[in-house]
């Protein structure tokens, strides 16, 4: 076997290595880049004032703010997921006027009840999870429920869940530093399959001058 040859097949191996690199590196974007699932909330819920989620999971404890947003007519963050035993407190803001923290009608396993409407600050209604409110609960509160005033809790791991942060399509959302990785990458196999043609049809040590 001649040095050429062996010179050939030790470039060949070092360009395919180099292209497979960048070629995983670019997938491994897109893996890191999937989307995430959140509960699949009832829509009386997830359309509740302010609208923020918090996923609580692995938490002994979690706060929601009841009177939360402009208006004071919001329970924030307005969907919790928790796991079975978490304490959920609702603490009042005082803003808002008087509230309550009531299961709608229907509503889903967990029976929330803080009594009366109260508008004093500071109050507080807790509520351990357990077993029994495995799955969803939309709750609201009742002087504003037209008002929007809803949230909804999620308890356990066998609940239904939705694809989140590419509008429901099942196609990979890409961010752009992926992207300039992904033209980075195909510019640098294109260059390097180049010059492995080149070396290959006419042998001997590509030089810098070559490759100009």
């Amino acid at each position: 076997m001649s040095t050429d040859d062996v010179s050939r097949r030790t470039f060949i191996r070092t360009a395919g290595g180099a292209a497979a690199a960048a070629g995983a590196a670019t997938t491994a974007s897109g893996t890191a880049a999937a989307q995430e699932v959140e509960p699949d909330w009832p829509s009386g819920a997830s359309s509740g004032n302010v609208g923020s989620y918090q996923d609580a999971r692995g938490q002994d404890s979690v706060t929601i703010s009841v009177g939360a947003g402009d208006g004071g007519l919001a329970f924030d963050p307005t969907l919790v997921w928790v796991d079975t035993g978490t304490t959920i407190t609702w603490e009042w803001t005082g803003n808002g006027g008087s509230h309550n923290v009531q299961t709608v009608e229907d509503g889903g396993p967990a029976s929330l009840d803080s009594g009366d409407p109260v508008s004093e600050e500071g109050t507080t209604y807790e509520y351990e999870v357990t077993e029994e409110d495995a799955g969803i609960t939309h709750y609201h509160c009742v002087p504003h429920t037209s008002t929007g005033m809803h949230g909804g809790i999620a308890v356990g791991e066998d609940i239904a869940t939705v694809e989140t942060g590419g509008g429901g399509s099942n196609a990979v959302f890409v961010p752009q530093g992926a992207r300039a990785l992904g033209i980075a990458t195909f510019m640098a196999m294109v260059s390097t399959l180049g010059l492995a043609f080149v070396f290959m049809k006419y042998g001997g040590t590509i030089t810098a001058e070559d490759a100009q």
